[in-house]
């Protein structure tokens, strides 16, 4: 089954794009075919890392939102259907909403078994809290819920567990998730690099950014733990 992943939680700095990335590589290595699209328009990230899947989209513009679900229409591998992932900028909720609202995307995606999951990257702040409510209050039941508890942006996420945000999510069957983070001097050299993960593990050139030996073993840990994760969750 295909799936649609809009990587959320619409304030900046929280790792969407991190996930994103880490989706695309969980992808790559598990053989599942894919397109990835990169709403930001300051720092396109995704599009830097993973240049040979993901492309720019206008999240303002129909027309580029419909870009993403004509991808379900293209002719899959044989027995394959890929999937999509969407890496949203910070306050591109409400344009978005309104385009899956105006397309009446969601009973379409259902009638061609496309799984949506509505992913809310958290930090540990109380205004991702308040912006879980409003995802929940937008789209209601139908689509999966994943929120990911970012270990990268905060270590103390009991306002959110215990907030009436989540016990509604929760309700409607999300699955909640933690990511732990990568050591920052790592991925500081891995952004340095434009490298995707896999790129960057089996980077040997002797340059300052190339990652040493036990940073390339973290990384590949880092890399196995979140995929056990990624496992269980609706891909």
């Amino acid at each position: 089954m295909a799936s649609l992943n809009f990587i959320g939680g619409e304030k900046g700095g929280v790792g969407k794009s991190v996930v994103s990335r880490l989706l695309a590589q969980y992808f790559i290595d598990r053989g599942r075919p894919f397109t990835g699209f990169d709403t930001d328009r300051s720092h396109t990230s995704f599009t830097r890392f993973y240049a040979d899947y993901a492309s720019p989209v206008i999240v303002d513009r129909y027309e580029g939102l419909d870009q993403v679900a004509a991808s379900f229409e293209e002719v899959p591998a044989v027995g394959q259907q890929g999937s999509v992932i969407v890496d949203l900028a910070a306050q591109t909720a409400a344009p978005l909403a309104r385009w899956i609202k105006d397309s009446d995307l969601l009973p379409l995606l259902g009638e061609m078994g496309v799984t949506v999951n509505f992913w809310h990257i958290s930090d540990a702040g109380k205004d991702s809290i308040d912006l879980l409510d409003r995802l929940i209050n937008t789209y209601g039941p139908g689509p999966n819920y994943i929120v990911v508890k970012n270990l990268g942006r905060g270590s103390d996420f009991t306002a959110l567990e215990e907030s009436a945000a989540l016990r509604k999510a929760l309700a409607l069957g999300a699955r909640v998730v933690t990511l732990a983070p990568l050591h920052e001097s790592s991925m500081r050299k891995i952004d340095r690099q434009n490298a995707s993960f896999w790129a960057a593990i089996n980077n040997r050139a002797p340059d300052e950014d190339a990652l040493g030996m036990l940073e390339r073993q973290r990384v590949k840990t880092w890399l196995k733990n979140s995929y056990e994760t990624l496992d269980s969750l609706p891909l």
